[in-house]
């Protein structure tokens, strides 16, 4: 069994090779709130890498808004929730049907995620950025874009639907 101090090494290497080096962003905080499963050692971890932990005060959701948002985008795109299941079973839900993933264990769930990330920085439209990913180059105004140029891809079993500019 691994001590506190080897497990935090481990998880702050892994943090370095992240997809945050792989864009040349250093992660400078970490907004957290107070709970418990957070350890000392968790802690540890981010101080390594140089980043500044900054804990959000006690029941106040809307202080980590950002967090919260991504975790809400998750749920509502992705992910199935027990009161989906009920509502479905039920015959709820205005006679749509699931068109969500059902998570059947831990590692499936960090591989859907891990799809999922990827796709929101890439491939998914923010109202914020102009309908454009996070990860898109700039925009150049001159280029028209016309349908026989974009090509659609499904992404989790056709979960999600991306679009990309094809060559004419």
């Amino acid at each position: 069994m691994k001590s506190t101090t080897q497990l935090a090494a481990s998880a702050s290497a892994h943090i370095r090779r992240s997809s945050l080096d792989g864009r040349g962003i250093v992660a400078r905080h970490l907004i957290r709130d107070r709970d418990t499963k957070f350890s000392r050692a968790f802690d540890d971890v981010w101080r390594a890498i140089g980043a500044h932990i900054i804990r959000t005060p006690v029941r106040s959701p809307v202080a980590n808004a950002f967090a919260e948002r991504w975790v809400g985008t998750v749920r509502r795109e992705c992910l199935v929730t027990q009161g989906d299941r009920w509502l479905a079973a039920r015959g709820g839900r205005g006679g749509r049907g699931l068109d969500h993933l059902l998570i059947v264990n831990r590692r499936h769930l960090e591989r859907v995620l891990k799809i999922f990330v990827g796709h929101y920085n890439r491939g998914r439209p923010h109202r914020g950025l102009g309908f454009r990913a996070p990860d898109d180059p700039p925009a150049d105004a001159a280029t028209a874009v016309t349908l026989k140029n974009l090509q659609r891809r499904e992404v989790l079993g056709g979960l999600i639907h991306e679009y990309e500019l094809v060559a004419a």
